[in-house]
Parts: structure tokens; sequence; C-alpha cells
């Protein structure tokens, strides 16, 4: 199964970069059908993570995908299931 993978360690202290990335790798998702998207905000303090899941959270991004899992291995990931 095909997936895409968003790395957001190089961006971690630029907010407004970190919203264009996401949402640029849920519109690719969409526009490619790619059931499968992997976050990866980091350990870290957990900020970060918290941002990513504050942002998928809104409610016109929400209604674009099906749901979130939080990787039970590796605090630092994120995953996004889109149903098509």
């Amino acid at each position: 199964m095909a997936k895409l993978k968003l790395d957001l360690h190089d961006i971690y202290n630029k907010g407004w970069l970190i919203d264009k990335a996401l949402n640029d790798i849920i519109e690719e998702a969409i526009e490619k059908r790619i059931k499968l998207v992997e976050i990866i905000p980091g350990k870290g303090s957990g900020q970060l993570k918290k941002k990513v899941i504050r942002f998928l959270q809104q409610k016109e991004i929400k209604q674009k995908y099906h749901r979130i899992d939080k990787d039970s291995k590796n605090f630092g990931r994120l995953f996004i299931h889109f149903k098509f």
C-alpha cells in the first residue's frame, strides 16, 4: 500500500510552514487517492505533536480524512487514514 510521509523536524519552529506542509500533504493524499499519511512531529516536548493534532481537528480539515492513529510503539509519529 502506498503512503505519504511528512517529517516536521526541519520546520518545527515555523508555525505557518507546518500548517502549509500539513495542508499540502493532505491535499496530495486526496488527489492521488493515497489512504495513509505518516506524520513525524518527533518526540521532543510534545508541543509539535499537539500542534499537529490541533491542526487536524479543525472542522474543515477533519472532514477530509477518516481517522488519526497515534503510533503505539513510537510516540513521535501519527498516521492519518483516508477512505476513498
